[in-house]
C-alpha cells in the first residue's frame, strides 16, 4: 500500500502567461532547494514531473501529509515577500 501525492504550483498558467520564461525556471529551483532534499531525507520516490509540480509516492498516508505540510510552510515563508500578483 501507498500514498500518491500530487503537488501543483497555484496559478502556474496565469503565471506563465506574464513571465513564461521565469515561470517555467522557479519550479527548477524549489524542486532542487525544497522538494529533493525533503524527498531524499524520508526516502519517498517522486514518480514523474509535470512543469509545476511533482507526483510523489510515499509508504504511508501521514508521510504524505507531513510532507505537504512542510512544503507548504516553507513555500509561504519563501514567498512572504511576495506579491499576489
Amino acid at each position: 500500500m501507498a500514498a500518491i501525492l500530487a503537488a501543483a504550483v497555484a496559478g502556474y498558467s496565469r503565471l506563465v502567461g506574464i513571465d513564461e520564461e521565469g515561470t517555467r525556471a522557479r519550479p527548477k529551483v524549489l524542486r532542487r532547494d525544497l522538494v529533493d532534499p525533503k524527498i531524499a531525507k524520508q526516502r519517498d520516490h517522486i514518480i514523474k514531473t509535470t512543469g509545476d509540480g511533482p507526483l510523489v509516492e510515499f509508504p504511508s498516508v501521514v508521510g504524505a501529509l507531513r510532507w505537504a505540510a512542510d512544503v507548504q510552510e516553507a513555500m509561504a515563508a519563501r514567498n512572504a515577500g511576495v506579491t499576489a500578483d
